[in-house]
């Protein structure tokens, strides 16, 4: 570790502010970036110079990292679970080989950053990863090192300038710009425009739509681009193609507390369908330093749900046995203490779907009719309000 005094250029030898104290300090600081930057630099420079006076006077450096988690697994139903608090703290000390390690990486990657930020410029965790691959050997160590780096200095990735290679998709009756480029939904609203990977810099929202639509996946999305869902239903149709990229959940959420539309999701009616909802909803347990600034707590389930096997008549050739992992996963989901608390409804269809024993893809509905998604499904549920 003794490499690590080459690894610095400390800006201030101030002590690291608490949280209310950083609030104070920064202000609005989502309206300036260069102080958001400027303050950035500093702490990097108190983290860092702090654990070199302890290596240069022979004391033993010692890091206390906040943990934070989305739910608990509570057996007596007893919770106090609040996911933009810290839940005790985790201690990193020289003392312990794979502490010794984990404060290497978080020193190197540090290094990048104040690098990043001192040139104003953006790097993936790719490109990061890249720079010292034999010293971190998996991308994993990147990522978990940059969320503790997030939580040591209080802020969010984007803050980093450390960027997510963006996948989400969007179409619909909207309209904004990013750094000075038009995006022009409006005007086409069934030809899909990738999620801009700057959000921070998204403004001059505009809207004549009614609700957002959150679909899980781009097949499902191009069914309803190839059908003019748009065209016919003033909406705005998002996917995040999957499990959703930070920048598609902060997209979301910049939308909803800009134009406080209502907002549904279409997920599979499997476990990791619905755990994708979850992930909208409570964020996930990896970045769960920063849920506040992600979940959309707004967010309504849509569908698909274990009754509509009967409801809609699906031949049981479309519907696919549980697995063992699938019965793992849901019996697993059924116990996070915010099933209960906040969406027990959640809880019912989970117990439901658990207890039928088949699953099935929002696809599926398709047996009924090529375009039964989108000319009857989806607006019956809308307009019944057969949502939970």
């Amino acid at each position: 570790m003794s490499r690590v005094s080459n690894f610095l250029n400390p800006v201030s030898s101030e002590n690291s502010a608490s949280y209310a104290e950083m609030e104070d300090e920064r202000g609005n600081g989502e309206q300036d970036s260069e102080c958001d930057r400027l303050y950035l630099l500093k702490k990097i420079g108190d983290i860092t110079r702090s654990l070199l006076e302890c290596l240069v006077s022979g004391r033993s450096p010692t890091l206390y990292i906040d943990k934070f988690s989305t739910y608990c697994i509570e057996a007596s139903g007893y919770c106090c679970c609040r996911s933009d608090l810290p839940n005790g703290k985790e201690i990193l000390t020289m003392q312990r080989e794979s502490h010794a390690r984990r404060l290497d990486v978080l020193l190197r990657v540090l290094l990048i950053v104040q690098q990043l930020l001192q040139e104003n410029k953006h790097g993936s965790k790719r490109d990061i990863y890249y720079m010292h691959p034999s010293v971190f050997r998996e991308q994993s160590v990147v990522d978990r090192v940059i969320n503790d780096i997030c939580i040591l200095l209080h802020c969010s990735r984007h803050n980093l300038n450390v960027v997510s290679v963006g996948n989400g998709l969007v179409m619909g009756w909207l309209r904004f710009t990013e750094a000075g480029r038009k995006f022009d939904c409006i005007n086409c609203p069934n030809m899909a425009h990738h999620i801009p990977v700057h959000v921070e810099d998204v403004e001059d929202i505009i809207s004549v739509a009614e609700y957002i639509l959150i679909v899980e996946k781009e097949s499902v999305f191009q069914r309803l681009a190839n059908d003019q869902f748009c065209k016919h239903n003033r909406c705005i149709v998002i996917t995040g193609r999957g499990y959703p990229d930070v920048p598609t959940r902060r997209f979301l959420h910049l939308l909803t507390k800009t134009l406080h539309l209502p907002i549904y999701c279409l997920v599979d009616c499997d476990p990791y369908g619905i755990d994708i909802l979850t992930t909208f909803r409570f964020g996930s347990m990896q970045m769960a330093y920063d849920s506040k600034s992600l979940r959309l707590p707004a967010i309504r389930w849509l569908g698909a749900f274990p009754s509509d096997c009967k409801t809609y008549q699906l031949p049981q050739q479309c519907l696919l046995p549980l697995t063992d992992e699938d019965k793992h996963k849901l019996r697993g989901m059924l116990h996070r203490c915010y099933m209960e608390r906040e969406v027990p409804y959640w809880r019912f269809e989970l117990k439901q779907l658990l207890d039928s024993g088949v699953k099935f893809e929002i696809e599926a509905l398709s047996a009924n009719s090529l375009s039964f998604l989108t000319e009857s499904y989806l607006p019956s549920k809308i307009r019944k309000g057969a949502y939970i």
